[in-house]
């Protein structure tokens, strides 16, 4: 029987006290041990950010990639070895900013990955500027006068893109977590689990009790994850009332059906080829 204290590392953590990303990283443990996997099992692909830390805090296969570029590191690592369960995890700044065209053509794409998004609405390593999703008027260290944009509604983005799987939680609920963690990576394709992650050093406003007063699951509410059209309402939804759970599925072929990769031998299991000298080539750029 698998054991969350499998995934436990012995690196110090470098998070705030308090930091929302500890109710991800235990959640995380659970969800592993909840599916039966193994550290070996496993590969969590980050970028640059205080999101991007936690596969360091964690027992198993890592890769710490460029800000903004863990989504094609780690569908590469997923389509020539399709045995391994892979997760892109990152912040909403290394997500939806310098990640923002990856983010895109990965839900296109659909290799089968899991990418796990912490939003904290700032950017957190750097000392607070304005990310992608703050609010409209929010006051940062990089918009003293008030952000002057709209929030980008990335989970709307995905909808409108057909990912093949949609879904918010809340750190400060980590059993709804917990399920949805289990379901992204069980997910046949692309999956988007967007977390609602306060930072408790630099947003004083989207704090755990903000959330607390706003988040109720879909679960409860008469919601089909299948109707395109009421999910992409349910994630323009925000403020007063802000939906968490599984907002959107669509049954669509993986990278590896459309590519005809599906059944074949993956590529990490193939002999590599014997190199050959590329001298022969010079002349032609000469």
């Amino acid at each position: 029987m698998a054991d969350k204290d499998w995934f436990k590392s012995s690196d110090p953590i470098a998070w705030c006290r308090g930091c929302g990303n500890f109710g991800i990283l235990n959640a995380w443990k659970e969800a592993f041990a909840g599916l039966g996997l193994r550290p070996e099992q496993i590969l969590m692909v980050s970028g640059i950010g205080q999101a991007a830390k936690l596969p360091h805090y964690l027992l198993c296969n890592t890769f710490n990639g460029l800000h903004g570029r863990a989504l094609p590191a780690a569908s590469g690592a997923g389509i020539v070895n399709p045995g391994l369960v892979v997760i892109a995890e990152g912040g909403d700044g290394d997500g939806y900013a310098e990640g923002g065209n990856h983010f895109i053509h990965a839900m296109r794409r659909n290799v089968d990955m899991t990418y796990a998004v912490h939003d904290n609405q700032i950017y957190g390593l750097t000392k607070g500027q304005a990310s992608p999703t703050s609010e409209e008027s929010m006051v940062t260290g990089s918009t003293p006068r008030g952000n002057p944009l709209k929030p980008e509604r990335p989970l709307a983005l995905a909808v409108a893109s057909d990912c093949s799987f949609v879904a918010r939680g809340f750190a400060g609920e980590k059993d709804q977590l917990v399920d949805l963690m289990k379901k992204a990576v069980t997910n046949k394709g692309f999956s988007l689990l967007e977390i609602l992650q306060p930072c408790v050093s630099f947003n004083k406003v989207n704090t755990f009790d903000w959330y607390r007063e706003r988040v109720y699951d879909l679960a409860g509410e008469d919601h089909d994850p299948a109707d395109r059209a009421a999910a992409f309402e349910k994630a323009l939804e925000w403020g007063e009332r802000i939906p968490t759970g599984v907002i959107y599925t669509s049954e669509r072929e993986t990278h590896a059906e459309y590519t005809g990769l599906d059944g074949r031998e993956p590529l990490c299991g193939r002999p590599p080829r014997e190199a050959s000298s590329i001298e022969k080539l010079y002349p032609v750029f000469r």
